[in-house]
């Protein structure tokens, strides 16, 4: 890797590491933010889901507005507003106190649009700075930082929260600005001048990638939404299990909780290593390998009694997401060329959110319909998508020849 690049790739590594913040930090406060206000299971499950779905919204719009503005004059902004939302909703709380769930979620809102111009735009920018092999390495980084941001986000929110439940909402706001300044200062962005083209060239050559590898993007964007769906829903439910079940206080819930996504983050590295070294060969193997630890993990959960296996289960499905995530990540990124990159980055994040979003809501079904319902209607979705992915995903049709030869 260039040496001039590096410093922007590890100031790119903390725009994951703070949007992740977003949700996972709230996961273990959740049974206390639910006491505080007096409200139900759903109705806190949907503090997750009014963050992700505006981030989802707006991520398409961030990534064409890459394309054709710069990634960072995107990005900084979106880090400022995320952060504003973040302190927002502390401040409601503040000042609202048990009357102050709507104010919170409108905050939460807020906070979703700035993540909209954050991670995916990370991916992108860092896409076009680099064009071999070590492309899987970097976006492998991403996502373990993604995942570290995932370890460390309970484990502080569980912390912070031990002050007052509504203290995680001021940290966003605190960690946001300065990453938005080092983002302003120390990133460097690749080709500019090609980010500027007519709208109709624009779209134009966006149809024709996915006329040519749209079934391949497709299938690849629905195993990215499944694993995180199936991820984000487990730690929702898990998380008001060891509250409700096991009777476990705000901090040990969160250690708990950091054990799947240690998994995830430390798989995420490895495999974007892995990668590296022989992209084409195991990627497919990779993303079905990781589909089909996800789907075991499902599949037992409902069966384990204790906190351990409960605890070993929910590893998996880290472990699963953490190895198909840098393939999905490194065959969406490389799909387009620059001048595209970043809408097409942003649709599969678009994708990815809605995954986040849903997964809390439609897992706290399983309390009232039973667990062994939900956890197994879920593998025989993630089952579908690995049978989807086995015939439908090809690599060798997506990844540009730079990807495809020789060793990284």
């Amino acid at each position: 890797m260039d040496a001039k690049v590096k410093p922007t790739i590890g100031v790119l590594a903390a725009v994951p590491f703070i949007m992740v913040l977003g949700n996972s930090m709230l996961i273990p406060v959740l049974p206390a933010i639910q006491k505080a206000l007096d409200v139900s299971l759903l109705q806190v499950g949907l503090l997750i889901t009014a963050f992700s779905i505006p981030a989802g919204l707006t991520i398409p719009f961030a990534g064409m507005l890459s394309d054709h503005v710069g990634r960072k004059i995107v990005m900084v902004p979106a880090l400022i507003i995320y952060g504003t939302g973040g302190l927002l909703a502390g401040a409601a709380a503040l000042l609202f106190k048990e009357n102050a769930y709507p104010y919170i979620l409108g905050a939460r809102i807020i906070q979703g649009i700035g993540a909209g111009g954050t991670y995916q735009l990370a991916m992108a920018l860092s896409g076009d700075l680099i064009q071999d092999n070590e492309r899987a390495q970097v976006l492998g980084l991403l996502e373990a930082a993604n995942g570290l941001g995932k370890v460390v986000s309970p484990l502080a929110g569980a912390a912070i929260a031990l002050i007052a439940w509504y203290m995680p909402f001021f940290v966003y706001g605190i960690l946001a600005l300065p990453i938005a300044l080092a983002i302003l200062f120390i990133a460097k962005e690749a080709n500019a001048k090609q980010q500027a083209q007519p709208l109709s060239s624009y779209f134009t050559n966006l149809l024709q990638i996915l006329k040519d590898k749209g079934v391949n993007l497709g299938i690849a964007f629905l195993c990215g939404l499944i694993v995180l769906f199936s991820l984000f829903g487990l730690l929702s439910y898990f998380s008001d299990l060891l509250e409700k079940t096991f009777h476990l206080q705000t901090f040990h819930r969160g250690l708990i909780i950091a054990v799947p996504v240690l998994a995830m983050a430390v798989t995420s590295y490895i495999f974007g290593i892995v990668l590296k070294q022989q992209m084409v060969k195991i990627m497919k193997g990779t993303i079905l390998g990781g589909l089909a630890l996800v789907a075991l993990g499902l599949f037992c959960f409902p069966l384990g009694d204790g906190i351990v296996t409960k605890t070993i289960f929910a590893t998996l499905i880290g472990t699963g997401t953490g190895m198909a995530l840098p393939a999905l990540n490194t065959l969406i990124t490389s799909s387009a060329p620059t001048s595209e990159r970043g809408l097409v980055t942003c649709l599969y994040g678009t994708v990815r959110f809605f995954g986040v979003a849903i997964g809390p809501p439609l897992f706290s079904f399983a309390t009232k319909y039973g667990a062994p319902l939900i956890f197994w209607s879920n593998v025989g979705c993630v089952a579908g998508i690995a049978v989807l992915a086995f015939f439908f995903i090809q690599p060798q049709q997506i990844l540009p020849e730079s990807l495809k030869g020789g060793e990284g």
